[in-house]
């Protein structure tokens, strides 16, 4: 599924992505739109989300050059209908490492709140009426989705950044893979809650996205299962190598593989 993308440009050398079904969103943004306001309506709808978005890049740069500071190579950023997702090729095994590339997203969507304020002030004081079709209404609408996406993200439920906070001090106390454990169970729990919710209140799209973390949240414990396991096969068998003595000095040593 995650293979149906179309590549647009790359940015700080990171490739940028879109999914296919993305244009259903814009398709139904557009729809909306539309309905409410005829063509300026439509326009205004899918400018907006399409800001969203910028808004959402931005916040997985903020991982993303974190997370290259300390090594770690970043392919690409894929952007789906449900949000956005850095991949990288590896997860920092240490916990302040982790902590300062999963906070570096939020903390660029609390920066933009910051800047987008004097901007959106006159319309989140309540003194000056705006359009919600207009400049002002779009300020309006940028700001506040900055402030949702920030506290959102913080939210415990792994491999949302608030769960992946919560694994990296988890971390500081107990083995890597039994920290994950925990944030996985923990944000278990708190997708099934959350989603319920969401379909209590009839957001369908929230309750598919809790959803999906549900899943996505074990497949990354399984995935960390399965490295810690191999680790341990090759220390294994690091240990159970046993240089011989090779008969002449300029004859490099043999390793032979057994128990001691």
């Amino acid at each position: 599924m995650l293979g149906w993308s179309i590549n647009l440009f790359r940015i700080f050398g990171i490739q940028l992505a879109v999914h296919a079904s993305f244009v259903l969103l814009l398709v139904y943004w557009g729809y909306e739109g539309w309905q409410e306001g005829g063509l300026p309506g439509m326009v205004w709808s899918v400018g907006l989300i399409a800001l969203f978005f910028v808004c959402v890049i931005l916040h997985e740069l903020g991982h993303s050059l974190t997370a290259r500071r300390f090594g770690v190579t970043v392919p690409r950023i894929l952007l789906l209908p449900i949000g956005g997702m850095a991949e990288f090729d590896r997860i920092p095994r240490k916990p302040a490492h982790e902590l300062l590339i999963t906070i570096a997203g939020p903390a660029v969507n609390f920066l933009l709140v910051l800047l987008l304020l004097p901007l959106a002030w006159r319309g989140l004081k309540g003194g000056e009426e705006t359009s919600y079709h207009s400049i002002a209404g779009l300020l309006d609408q940028l700001w506040y989705a900055n402030l949702v996406m920030g506290v959102f993200n913080l939210v415990p439920v792994f491999p949302m950044d608030g769960g992946r906070i919560f694994r990296a001090l988890l971390a500081t106390r107990l083995p890597y893979l039994r920290a994950t454990w925990w944030a996985v169970m923990v944000g278990r729990v708190l997708a099934v809650g959350l989603a319920g919710w969401a379909l209590y209140r009839g957001n369908y799209m929230l309750a598919v996205l809790f959803t999906f973390i549900f899943y996505a949240g074990n497949a990354e414990y399984q995935a960390a299962l399965r490295k810690e396991r191999e680790e341990a096969y090759w220390r294994e068998m690091a240990r159970q190598a046993v240089p011989v003595t090779p008969e002449r000095p300029d004859e490099p040593p043999l390793i032979l593989h057994g128990r001691n």
